[in-house]
């Protein structure tokens, strides 16, 4: 079925300036975080669907929710994730359904995904852990009796993430699912970045 294009109200276009420059505080402190050795989850917040990060204790962490949303007015229509995915579905309709992100699972650790959906995350996060490891590595290390590190492996993970999250954007029909998967270019461009720096 066809729908009329309808260009976004002026409510709409405050939300989504508003979610643009959460999302770019966002992915950057994804980077910073998994440059300190978080893990990447295949799950996201049920409060405001960032995707979650998780730490050597195996804790869940969200960025959003802990370091964002707490100076901000939660009320706010216009901040609001709640409010602005309303208004994304109600425009977008009940197609959508197919482009959520998987619920969050009761076990800790990797998740193994058998069978991957073509437009889930999942399927490639181990690509993140392993840079994130990689990069994780003190500094010092380098200096003394350890051996400068090489991150050719880490950087040809991440240059494959975002190739992958490229060609997901352009077949994203979602407002959401596509805010998700700029974070992820974002993260990896910002992590390949401090890769390349350890290396100079």
């Amino acid at each position: 079925m066809d729908f009329e294009w309808e260009p976004p109200s002026e409510a709409e276009m405050k939300i989504l300036e508003a979610r643009r420059e959460r999302s770019d505080k966002i992915s950057k402190l994804m980077g910073d975080y998994l440059l300190k050795g978080y893990k990447m989850l295949g799950s996201v917040c049920e409060t405001c669907d960032t995707i979650l990060l998780e730490d050597k204790q195996a804790m869940k962490y969200c960025i959003a929710c802990q370091e964002l949303d707490t100076d901000t007015d939660k009320d706010d229509p216009v901040m609001s994730s709640s409010a602005a995915r309303s208004l994304t579905e109600e425009r977008q309709g009940v197609t959508q359904g197919s482009r959520t992100f998987p619920a969050a699972s009761s076990t800790s650790g990797r998740r193994v995904v058998q069978q991957p959906s073509p437009l889930s995350i999942d399927p490639r996060l181990g690509l993140y852990e392993e840079g994130a490891k990689k990069a994780a590595k003190p500094a010092s290390e380098s200096l003394g009796v350890w051996p400068i590190p090489d991150y050719s492996s880490a950087l040809d993970s991440l240059c494959e993430k975002i190739r992958w999250a490229s060609e997901e954007l352009k077949n994203s029909s979602s407002v959401e699912y596509s805010i998700q998967l700029c974070n992820l270019i974002k993260a990896s461009a910002d992590a390949m970045q401090s890769l390349k720096s350890s290396q100079s």
